[in-house]
């Protein structure tokens, strides 16, 4: 946490979300730990809340940010790593709680860590009929849906409610890791063409998966307006998550 903490001032970054990461073999951190951990950040984090795809789970969940509401602000479903679909019925109350409070669903979406994840379920285009029927619930895809990046941009593009970060998108590597980091900036720029702008694109990094000098890299390589790199570096997730 303190590394974290101070990574963060190091960047001048002063707000961050806060969530569990998927755990080969085991469950997330708890949801109770990640708002612990935030009110020990000197108000720099905010937590997000872990969803598994059982009544019970998500009945802890909703009661948790019920209890939490002025501190929570967002959830997470890590589709993929679940044997659940994003329409799966078990959703449905969480969904509804949402839409009512305007907290943003993140989902995540492409690539897994791990081998044994379900890239159909992980695919970015699952949440298109979930975006049409929930017009009003938002969506962010984390990690832009590696590596399926032109399916984000039409998705993106399309739905109003419907957002993408960076997260998560460079790991440690030697082989063609500059050449990589160069295809991503084209491609992350691209979408941003597509879609006529960087207003729904939102930096992030899933620390220590990506760091932030990694992750604020990637930006500056973006072929696009300094405005719209403002937009993604803070403006986007100051409006989305309400921090």
């Amino acid at each position: 946490m303190d590394e974290l903490l101070g990574t963060m001032r190091q960047h001048n970054i002063v707000r961050g979300l806060l969530l569990s990461p998927p755990l080969q073999g085991s469950a997330p951190l708890p949801n109770g730990e990640i708002i612990s951990m935030c009110a020990k950040s000197d108000g720099m984090l905010a937590p997000v809340i872990t969803v598994e795809p059982t009544a019970r789970e998500v009945k802890a969940a909703l009661e948790l940010a019920e209890k939490n509401r002025k501190e929570v602000k967002a959830f997470k479903i890590r589709l993929g790593y679940v044997k659940a679909p994003a329409e799966d019925p078990v959703f449905k109350r969480l969904y509804d709680y949402a839409e009512s409070e305007k907290i943003p669903v993140l989902f995540h979406t492409g690539d897994t860590a791990f081998s044994t994840g379900d890239l159909v379920l992980s695919h970015p285009l699952t949440l298109d009929r979930l975006a049409n029927k929930r017009q009003e619930l938002t969506v962010v895809l984390c990690h832009f849906g590696n590596p399926w990046f032109d399916d984000v941009a039409e998705l993106i593009y399309k739905h109003p409610n419907v957002y993408a970060d960076i997260s998560g998108l460079i790991t440690p590597s030697d082989a063609y890791a500059d050449k990589f980091v160069e295809w991503l900036a084209k491609k992350i720029s691209e979408a941003i063409y597509y879609a006529g702008g960087a207003q729904k694109v939102i930096f992030g990094t899933d620390y220590p998966v990506t760091t932030h000098s990694v992750a604020l890299g990637l930006v500056r390589k973006l072929e696009v307006e300094e405005g719209d790199k403002e937009k993604i570096l803070w403006s986007n997730a100051e409006r989305v998550f309400r921090l």
